[in-house]
């Protein structure tokens, strides 16, 4: 298992060479600190503890000025736990991008926006009844269910709060990692709104696969050029002769 803590920017679009567009979401991904290493004998299990985004020691407690000391850096503003990591860290040590590579799948988990209390159309969505004609249901829950047990059973999809939920999308392929820019590529959307943490992992039921070759805009850039110039030279040889 790896992985490594992230910020979700946005979406955006990305073209393979064949002409095949694919949805990505944008993870801005700064070097993670190895906070913490635990082990198996001294506190029963192996884990990595990361820490990412820096926060002014005013901010914070005694506790975790004196957590981050003993890995020689700040207080971070997250903290995330990976058991079973790959490799061997020690304190201190800096965890990039590049710990993942194009064409590898992910889990990536996060936090669902937030939506506040919604009714049972938004929230379920159920159907709504007739607008018109005398009928007087429009957006209501329905049926509260059969008279006898005489109370609203278990399980009842009513209105309620809507969101703010942790939600883990599983199999998302890799699709690019720039280490210059530190952001990494991720096929489809991912869960949680922007500028929110978010984790990604090594997928527990996909391994990886042939990565798909991306367009660059210097190929298109050169494509362009290249033809533009061709056709000038064709129609020079045509004027001449």
């Amino acid at each position: 298992m790896k992985g490594i803590l992230g910020r979700k920017v946005g979406m955006t679009q990305t073209f393979t060479k064949d002409g095949k567009v694919i949805p990505v979401t944008v993870v801005s991904v700064e070097p993670n600190t190895v906070m913490q290493v635990k082990s198996k004998e001294t506190d029963g299990y192996n884990a990595i503890q990361l820490g990412i985004c820096d926060k002014k020691e005013k901010n914070a407690t005694k506790a975790s000025i004196g957590h981050a000391k003993k890995a020689s850096t700040t207080p971070k503003r997250y903290l995330k736990e990976i058991r079973d990591y790959e490799g061997s860290y020690n304190l201190g040590d800096k965890i990039s991008a590049d710990v993942f590579t194009a064409g590898e799948y992910v889990d990536v988990t996060g936090v669902s926006k937030g939506h506040g209390f919604e009714g049972v159309i938004k929230r379920h969505g159920q159907s709504r009844g007739p607008m018109a004609h005398g009928s007087r249901y429009h957006r209501r829950p329905g049926s509260m269910g059969t008279m006898r047990p005489m109370r609203v059973l278990k399980g009842k999809k009513l209105p309620g709060h809507m969101g703010v939920n942790t939600v883990t999308i599983q199999n998302l392929e890799i699709i690019d990692v720039n280490l210059e820019d530190n952001y990494i590529l991720v096929s489809g959307n991912i869960p949680g709104a922007k500028q929110s943490l978010v984790l990604i992992k090594s997928a527990v039921k996909k391994g990886s696969k042939n990565p798909e070759e991306l367009m660059s805009y210097e190929d298109v850039n050169e494509t362009v050029v290249d033809e533009v110039v061709a056709e000038e030279t064709t129609e020079n040889q045509g004027a001449e002769n």
